[in-house]
């Protein structure tokens, strides 16, 4: 396992800022514990408490620990694969998560876990107290309870299980920068498949789906529907404690920054749009065709870790070239869709 994978949050240090700028106590203590985790991931010392060996064992092996509103990972051990469902939802929630984003990664890309190799998937619920955050600490998931003011329970969006999750792919594939373009990259590439584990949970179709990751997380009162929209980068959120969403859609709007590793939160809404425009001109159910070739670029071992917007766009459409030489229509969308957004893989 890459010993330098970043902690990967789905909450963007910016938001929690400007959270904590107002002073609202939990996103100030939340940013303490995210920078805390990586300090720790860029030191010598293990980041965490040492996580029992993991059996490479075929099939679906999940283990969900309560982290009791500690800060010791992974806590103790409260439902494993098999068993029956507790009286915590969120024990369930993360659970289930889990298992759904096993299931789209198995049965469609026919991928053994996120390393391929039978990784059991550990998480924690119940992290630390008011946390506004989960995470991938390039081990296992973390996730906090919210605040209940701004955000919820960040077990209850599969959406942001599967984005997690899917860290966790990309650092035993790509293993793509977390830094400018090729970290808006890796969180884009996280949201693109987190919505397809939601997509393919609930069998919708490219133009059924609503394209927002983390739908109902947000806190009732605030005014915002998730947080970010793939759909229509740029308006997930509108909201006088949040501010309003940063993320630009097309490449004209592109945002520099030496903030959150420089933008990576924010600019991911660009290759985030040039997918939702491939799976919904392709049409049918995003899986299938779109989301295969996104996999095959990601997975296929030519694409540089350091790759840009515009690499990753030329390793697309060889990737759609590849999977379906008779139908060449299916390039031409790919590079329309880029073209979309301003970026040309030719």
């Amino acid at each position: 396992m890459t010993a330098a994978a970043p902690i990967c949050t789905i909450v963007p240090p910016y938001v929690l800022d400007r959270l904590a700028e107002a002073g609202h106590e939990p996103a100030a203590h939340s940013l303490a514990l995210d920078a805390a985790h990586r300090t720790a991931r860029l030191s010598p010392a293990p980041p965490v408490a040492a996580v029992p060996p993991v059996a490479a064992t075929p099939g679906l092996d999940r283990v969900v620990y309560d982290a009791g509103h500690g800060q010791r990972l992974p806590g103790r051990s409260v439902r494993g694969e098999g068993a029956p469902a507790s009286s915590d939802r969120s024990v369930n929630q993360a659970y289930d998560g889990l298992g759904a984003t096993f299931a789209l990664y198995a049965d469609v890309f026919g991928r053994h876990s996120i390393d391929d190799r039978n990784l059991r998937l550990d998480a924690s619920v119940h992290y630390g107290r008011n946390y506004d955050n989960a995470f991938w600490n390039g081990h296992q998931m973390v996730f906090g309870d919210g605040d209940n003011v701004v955000f919820g329970d960040f077990t209850a969006c599969v959406d942001v299980i599967g984005h997690e999750l899917t860290h966790g792919v990309t650092q035993f594939t790509a293993g793509l920068d977390y830094q400018d373009q090729p970290g808006a990259l890796n969180e884009s590439v996280s949201d693109v498949f987190g919505s397809l584990v939601k997509q393919y949970a609930l069998r919708q179709g490219a133009a059924d789906a609503d394209w927002l990751i983390g739908a109902g997380l947000l806190a009732p009162g605030v005014q915002g529907v998730a947080l970010r929209s793939m759909k229509a980068p740029g308006t997930a959120y509108d909201d006088p404690q949040l501010g309003k969403d940063p993320q630009p859609a097309h490449m004209r709007d592109y945002v520099n920054t030496t903030r959150d590793n420089g933008g990576v939160h924010i600019n991911s809404g660009i290759p985030n749009h040039a997918f939702y425009l491939l799976a919904t001109a392709l049409g049918g159910s995003s899986w299938e065709r779109a989301g295969r070739i996104w996999y095959d670029a990601l997975t296929g071992g030519a694409l540089p870790a350091d790759a840009d917007f515009t690499a990753f766009a030329r390793a697309t459409v060889a990737a759609a070239g590849a999977r379906y030489p008779d139908d060449r229509s299916v390039a031409d969308t790919v590079t329309a869709s880029w073209a979309q957004v301003g970026i040309s893989p030719t």
